[in-house]
């Protein structure tokens, strides 16, 4: 599960906010389904909320979105009130410190497998613990072929959770992967990605944190990958634990886009062009060697469009930037490149059903 931190201080808060891929912001749903546990045990969500510096008249705007730091501050917060990592959605408490201790057993492992089977075994010990398994199989192969493309899995049974959102299935292969390669300092890149429930309405945000194709109504829920990387040895120690862990959960539930979709490509692109002048299709499609009626053909198949993108990705940084209190509406709105406030003000609420005033704290 996701990783509670060795420091209460978040130093990261008060940074300016950052542009490009790692501001995709959170829609209102993954709030919603946070907050379920808290819910069932009678805890004042609003609180919590208000602990997150997350409006709490966002929860009935149904586009609502908030910042990746505001989500890891709510997620802190349920942990602290329920004292359970797991939210209130497990079928017992697992209390805050799991994680951190696994981490501590694991990060002396010599190779990524043994990281994992013993993590495997640490999270037996806790009756309502998440269950996980490493599955290694070689692929048929034909004439002199090696075995380079043999697959390993990590499976997880999350059977016995009460999560109708399907929010820790999500959160369990995000952390695990994210955690995985931590360890070995590298990128697992994921053949695929396997889950037991239905596709959900969000499933197309599934390809940014994965970068893999994924499956639904599999048989089981599981993250595919190449088996030689079980081979790798942990490069990671208790110095660098301990950062991870003070980064925490910020950087193990952060939303990174790792879509290699041509609208996630194009969205990188935009994202590195902030605070400055976003460039326009004709300049991303020379940047990735197509033309733009290439470009353009290819982001209509994916059901989006240059314009689709760069209003997101506005949309995105400017939650983000919003939810600090540290930039005025009109900084941003020039940031992003509209001609005057009242023009950001519009798209604004067009993108979320909400002025921009109602995202600043205190408002």
């Amino acid at each position: 599960m996701a990783a509670p931190t060795e420091d209460d201080a978040l130093p990261e808060a008060d940074a300016p906010p950052a542009y490009g891929a790692h501001t995709r912001s959170v829609a209102i749903h993954h709030v919603r389904a946070a907050l379920r546990g808290a819910e069932r045990h009678g805890v004042d969500v609003t609180a919590l909320l208000e602990r997150a510096a997350i409006p709490p008249r966002l929860l009935e705007v149904p586009l609502a979105r908030v910042s990746p730091r505001q989500f890891a501050r709510l997620t802190k917060a349920v942990w602290q009130e329920l004292d359970d990592e797991l939210q209130g959605l497990g079928p017992q408490p697992l209390k805050v410190g799991a994680f951190a201790m696994m981490c501590h057993a694991v990060v002396h492992c010599p190779d990524l497998r043994s990281a994992l089977d013993r993590g495997s075994a640490f999270y037996r010990l806790f009756p309502g613990g998440p269950r996980f398994r490493l599955e290694e199989q070689p692929t048929e192969k034909s004439g002199e072929e090696t075995g380079a493309h043999d697959e390993a899995r990590l499976v997880f049974d999350l059977t016995a959770f009460d999560d109708p959102d399907h929010y820790l299935a999500e959160s369990a292969t995000v952390v695990a992967h994210r955690v995985a390669s931590w360890l070995i300092r590298r990128r697992i890149n994921l053949t695929r990605v396997e889950f037991s429930h239905p596709a959900p309405p969000h499933a197309l945000e599934y390809d940014l944190l994965y970068g893999a194709p994924c499956t639904f109504l599999a048989p089981r829920t599981a993250l595919v990958f190449d088996r030689a990387v079980l081979d790798r040895p942990v490069l990671q120690d208790e110095a660098g634990l301990h950062d991870f862990l003070r980064r925490a959960p910020g950087d193990v539930l952060a939303r990174l886009d790792y879509g290699s979709t041509a609208a996630a490509q194009v969205r990188r692109l935009l994202g590195q062009s902030l605070p400055d002048r976003m460039p326009d299709p004709q300049d991303v499609a020379a940047r990735l060697a197509v033309s733009a009626q290439t470009l353009r053909r290819r982001l209509a198949a994916e059901g989006t469009s240059f314009q689709q993108i760069r209003d997101q990705l506005r949309r995105d940084v400017a939650v983000a930037a919003l939810a600090t209190g540290t930039v005025s509406i009109e900084d941003i709105s020039q940031q992003l490149g509209f001609s005057e406030p009242s023009a950001f003000h519009r798209a604004f609420k067009r993108w979320t059903g909400s002025a921009p005033r109602s995202y600043q704290p205190g408002d």
